[in-house]
C-alpha cells in the first residue's frame, strides 16, 4: 500500500487526521517526526533570561553522588502556541552516605525509582509562565546497571493535536487532555506481563500515531540475564496498540546464544596484545532497543529505530520498518569503519598508539575492524534527512572516547561516516536544494585504554561542526570560554578561572532556526547562537558552569529559546509572550 493510500485508509478509520507537526510549534524530540531539530521561525536575540522553572529538585543530591557532575537525561521542552509542557521530577531522592559510596544499597542511581515523573503545563500570562496543571505518571526508568553507569534514562512525552501522551509503567502510555490535564485513557499493550519498561521517549508521525520502544528485563539480574522481550510499539489516535518484536525486525543479527566479539580487558597494554590475538567471545543476547532511543518517522511512513544485542553493544543496527510495521531493512553498524590503529589512533609503538605490528585500521580493543557501538548511556536517536536517508550517532571509543556519525541511504546502504563527539542527535538545515548537518564535535581528553602510561590523553578541543550532506566539514565553532561562572544570590556572576581543558558542548540535539542560526548549550553555562559560517552571534549565561547533563533545546513560534542547565528550564530572548 502506498503512503497516500495508507494515510487515507487510516484517516477513514479515525474519521479525521490530526497532524503531530504544527507550523511553529515544537511537539516532540527534534520538533518533527524526522527529528531534524529545525524551527520554522527565526529565533529571538539572546538578550535576557525571561523565565526560569525548576524541573529537577534533586540536582544537588545527584551531583554529590557523581563528583559534582549531573548524569541525567532530560526531555526537550514541548511547545504549542502559548503553552510549555515541561517534564518534571518529584517524589524522593535516596542519597548514599557518604555520597558516591553506593551505601546503604540501594541509594543514588541504584534507587532512582523512588523519584516520580510527570508533566507540567505552563502558559504565558502577562509576560510570565503560569502553571495551568500538572499530571504525574507511574513510569519508572529501567534499573541502573553496567550498561547505564549511573546515567539516568530519559522520560519523554509527546504532543499530538488532540492529546499529550505520557510514558507510563509496564510499557504503557497515558493519553492526557491538554486543556485540563485529565488522563483520558491508559493504554497498556503489555498488561499481562511484568518487568516491561518504556525504553526511550515517545514520537508521533504526521497522522498522530505514537511510536516508542519497550523492553522486558529479568527482575533478578536485568543486565546479566538475557532480555525477556523487546518491541516496537504503535498506538493510534483511537487507542489501538500494535507491537512487533525486535527479533523479527533485525534480519541477520546473531541469535541470543551465538558468541559475539567482546573486548580485551586484562591483557597487557598496548593493544591489541598481538597481531593474531583474539578477544573473548561471549553470548550476544537478544536484540533490543538502545535504552534512550526515540524512533523517527519519514514522510513516506517508514519508522526508524536502533537495536543492539543485549549483552554486546558492538552488534548494533539502524532498523527501518514499513508503515504496517513489517521489516524493511536493518543496517549493521559493523563493517563500515577501518580507521582504528594508525589512522585515528596515534602511530603504533608511540604514545597512545597500538602495539607495533597491529593491523592498520583495526580497533585496538578487538583487533577487528571497528564497530559502531550502541551505548545505553547515550541519548542518540535516528534522524531522517531530506533525501530519505537516515543518520545515527554511535560510540566508538578508540578515537579519543568519541563516536562516529553514520549516514545510511533510503535502502540501508552505508554512504558515509564522520568521526565526531558522540551522544548526539544531529540537527539538519536544508538549503539550496541540499542540506547541512550540525553535530557536537567534542574531542575529549580520552583514549582507548585510559592508562596514562600507555595512552596519554591528548589536549581536549570542543567544537560545534556543520557538515555537508556527504559528511564533509563546512565550518566549526570552537568553545574558548576561560572562566567557570555561577550566579550569586543577587543574580550577578561569580567567576573563577576555568578548569584545564575547557568546556565541552553538553547539547544532545541543537536547534536550528529558519535562518540557519544554530543554538546549542555548553558546560560553561551559556546558550549560544552561532551563524552560518561558524561566527558567534550571541550567547547568554543561564545558571552555572558544571559537568552537565546532555540536554536538547527548542524554539517557540515567537522565537523564544528554551534551554536547560542545572535541572532548570530557562527561556531566553528579547521579549516574553504577553
Amino acid at each position: 500500500m502506498t503512503r497516500a493510500r495508507w494515510t487515507t485508509a487510516l484517516c477513514a478509520v479515525l474519521l479525521a487526521c490530526e497532524s503531530s507537526e504544527r507550523r511553529d510549534d515544537w511537539p516532540q524530540w527534534g520538533r518533527n517526526p524526522q527529528h531534524t531539530g529545525l524551527a520554522e521561525v527565526a529565533a529571538q536575540p539572546l538578550d535576557a533570561v525571561l523565565a526560569e522553572v525548576v524541573s529537577d529538585p534533586f540536582v544537588s543530591a545527584e551531583k554529590a553522588e557523581s563528583g559534582d557532575d549531573l548524569f541525567v537525561h532530560y526531555p526537550v521542552p514541548l511547545l504549542e502556541d502559548d503553552a510549555l509542557y515541561l517534564g518534571f521530577k518529584a517524589g524522593a531522592y535516596r542519597a548514599c552516605d557518604p555520597p558516591g559510596s553506593g551505601r546503604p544499597f540501594p541509594c543514588g542511581a541504584d534507587a532512582w525509582g523512588t523519584q516520580t515523573w510527570g508533566v507540567k503545563k505552563l502558559q504565558w500570562r502577562g509576560g510570565s509562565l503560569t502553571e495551568a496543571w500538572n499530571v504525574a505518571t507511574d513510569w519508572k526508568p529501567v534499573p541502573n546497571g553496567a550498561p547505564l553507569s549511573g546515567w539516568e534514562p530519559v522520560f519523554h512525552p509527546v504532543l499530538t493535536r488532540a492529546y499529550l501522551w505520557v510514558p507510563a509503567a509496564s510499557g504503557g502510555v497515558l493519553r492526557v487532555a491538554k486543556d485540563s490535564g485529565r488522563v483520558v485513557a491508559r493504554l497498556e499493550p503489555f498488561r499481562t506481563m511484568t518487568g516491561v519498561f518504556v525504553a526511550g521517549g515517545l514520537a508521533a508521525d504526521e497522522v498522530g500515531n505514537v511510536y516508542y520502544n519497550a523492553v522486558q528485563l529479568a527482575a533478578d539480574d536485568p543486565w546479566g540475564e538475557d532480555v525477556l522481550g523487546a518491541w516496537l510499539v504503535r498506538i493510534t489516535l483511537a487507542g489501538t496498540a500494535t507491537t512487533v518484536p525486535f527479533g523479527t525486525l533485525v534480519a541477520g543479527a546473531p541469535r541470543a546464544g551465538d558468541l559475539c566479539t567482546a573486548a580485551f580487558s586484562t591483557e597487557p597494554l598496548p593493544w591489541p596484545p598481538g597481531t593474531a590475538a583474539s578477544p573473548p567471545r561471549l553470548p550476544c543476547g537478544s536484540q533490543r532497543p538502545g535504552i534512550n532511543v526515540i524512533p523517527a518517522v519519514s514522510a513516506d511512513g517508514t519508522i526508524f529505530t536502533v537495536s543492539r544485542a543485549h549483552r554486546n553493544g558492538r552488534y548494533g543496527y539502524v532498523v527501518a520498518v514499513h508503515a504496517d510495521l513489517s521489516p524493511r531493512w536493518a543496517a549493521s553498524l559493523r563493517g563500515a569503519l577501518n580507521d582504528g590503529c594508525d589512522v585515528l589512533v596515534p602511530p603504533s609503538g608511540g604514545p597512545g598508539g597500538c602495539r607495533p605490528g597491529a593491523g592498520r585500521g583495526v580497533d585496538p580493543e578487538t583487533n577487528e575492524p571497528p564497530a559502531g557501538r550502541v551505548l545505553d548511556e547515550s541519548s542518540s536517536s535516528p534522524v531522517v534527512v531530506p533525501d530519505g536517508g537516515v543518520l545515527y550517532g554511535a560510540y566508538t571509543r578508540y578515537n579519543g572516547s568519541r563516536g562516529h556519525l553514520f549516514h545510511f541511504g533510503p535502502d540501508g546502504r552505508p554512504l558515509a561516516t564522520y568521526d565526531f563527539g558522540w551522544d548526539m542527535t544531529p540537527a539538519v538545515f536544508p538549503h539550496g536544494g541540499s542540506y547541512s548537518i550540525v553535530v557536537k564535535d567534542n574531542r575529549y581528553a580520552g583514549s582507548y585504554c585510559d592508562d596514562p602510561a600507555f595512552c596519554p590523553a591528548p589536549p581536549p578541543r570542543f567544537a560545534i561542526t556543520q557538515l555537508d550532506s556527504h559528511l564533509r566539514a563546512e565550518w566549526s565553532y570552537l568553545n574558548t570560554t576561560d572562566e567557570s561562572c555561577r550566579r550569586d544570590a543577587g543574580g550577578g556572576l561569580s567567576c573563577v578561572p576555568a578548569p584545564p581543558g575547557g568546556f565541552e558542548w553538553c547539547v544532545n540535539q541543537p536547534a536550528v532556526d529558519a535562518n540557519g542560526v544554530v543554538h546549542a548549550n555548553a558546560e560553561d553555562g551559556y546558550v549560544y547562537a552561532i551563524d552560518q559560517g561558524g561566527e558567534l552571534l550571541q550567547r547568554a549565561f543561564l545558571d552555572q558552569a558544571l559537568g552537565a547533563a546532555y540536554t536538547p533545546l527548542s524554539i517557540g513560534r515567537d522565537g523564544l529559546v528554551y534551554a536547560q542547565n542545572n535541572g532548570r528550564l530557562f527561556v531566553v530572548g528579547r521579549s516574553p509572550r504577553p
